[in-house]
């Protein structure tokens, strides 16, 4: 009986290999390599930097019956295509939560505290008599809209800067991190936007979340509360933001994505005053991703070798 083929990167190679001796491996070194294999495949795990060439390989594997990916968004996924195949795809949803939580808090204090400015008045070695940023993260009140992994991980550490902390999730529920967050569903954040503090966004991006915050969203914030997005720019109307910085509608905004990516050079949010943008580098802060994905792929090689459910296994209809 011949083996099933599989195509995989050579950078998981050393943490996978000993553990597939029941598959035909393709260990690929490069992108053509990659689309030589694809079409032949029937596990695969294919991370491509430029998603559109992916999404093109993706298009050839017409024999797939299990895709991985390190990637937790799914927009430039083939998934009509998946899902008439009969693909199961696990992505890459919670492997990195923990840094990308850390990336949101890090992006709070920066806010509060204004650290940008601070290094500012270091590199003009300045010595002012106030404080550039006098916010407390205390008692402060945070959304966080998207109570997924990362969601979850964010509202674990702002627990412990005596916070209240409300979540949104697709529909109200009991805390399913078990630290006591209130969680609302998408039908009542809206109403109640104004009383935060900070609004945190994490849900995936789909068709459903595209500008999900906008003029109305903007002009609902406190004139103090702060944006902080880690999902896609796709969530936020980059326009209706702009406006609202420069208006001092809201107080300031940290954008770890936007959109196009990269920001084009010029672009008016590089230089508004109360935005900080860290070039979509949370997910790729962290040294033990790729050991996370290896460990989590060869549990789900048995059970793939099993038919039982899968981890991280993603829902084709809703993207994500």
């Amino acid at each position: 009986m011949s083996k099933p083929i599989a195509a995989m990167s050579s950078l998981v190679r050393p943490m996978i290999e000993p553990h597939c001796d029941d598959l035909d491996v393709t260990w690929f070194t490069s992108t053509e390599e990659a689309f030589e294999i694809a079409p032949h495949a029937e596990i695969g795990w294919f991370d491509l930097y430029d998603k559109d060439r992916m999404a093109k390989l993706l298009s050839s594997a017409t024999k797939l019956k299990w895709l991985n990916s390190i990637y937790a968004g799914l927009e430039h996924f083939p998934l009509a295509q998946l899902k008439q195949q009969g693909t199961i795809l696990t992505n890459g949803a919670g492997l990195n939560s923990s840094p990308i939580a850390e990336f949101v808090v890090m992006g709070m204090l920066a806010a509060a505290k204004r650290s940008d400015k601070l290094f500012q008045l270091q590199q003009e070695q300045e010595w002012p008599e106030q404080a550039p940023g006098t916010t407390e993260l205390a008692e402060s009140k945070a959304l966080i809209i998207g109570y997924g992994g990362i969601g979850q991980q964010v509202a674990k550490k702002l627990s412990g800067f005596d916070m209240t902390v409300t979540a949104v999730r697709r529909t109200a529920s009991d805390d399913p991190a078990g630290i006591g967050t209130e969680v609302i569903g998408t039908d009542d954040w809206r109403a109640r936007i104004g009383e935060f503090d900070w609004v945190i966004v994490s849900a995936p991006a789909t068709s459903e979340t595209q500008k999900l915050l906008g003029k109305d969203e903007f002009a609902a914030m406190k004139p103090s509360a702060w944006l902080v997005n880690v999902a896609r720019g796709s969530l936020v109307d980059q326009d209706a933001l702009l406006e609202a910085l420069n208006s001092k509608a809201i107080g300031g905004a940290v954008l770890d994505v936007t959109e196009p990516e990269p920001l084009p050079k010029g672009d008016p949010l590089w230089t508004a005053d109360n935005c900080i943008i860290t070039m979509h580098k949370s997910g790729v802060a962290q040294t033990r991703m790729f050991h996370r994905a290896a460990d989590r792929f060869l549990e789900n090689l048995k059970r793939y070798r099993n038919g039982d459910e899968m981890i991280a296994a993603a829902d084709l209809d809703r993207g994500y």
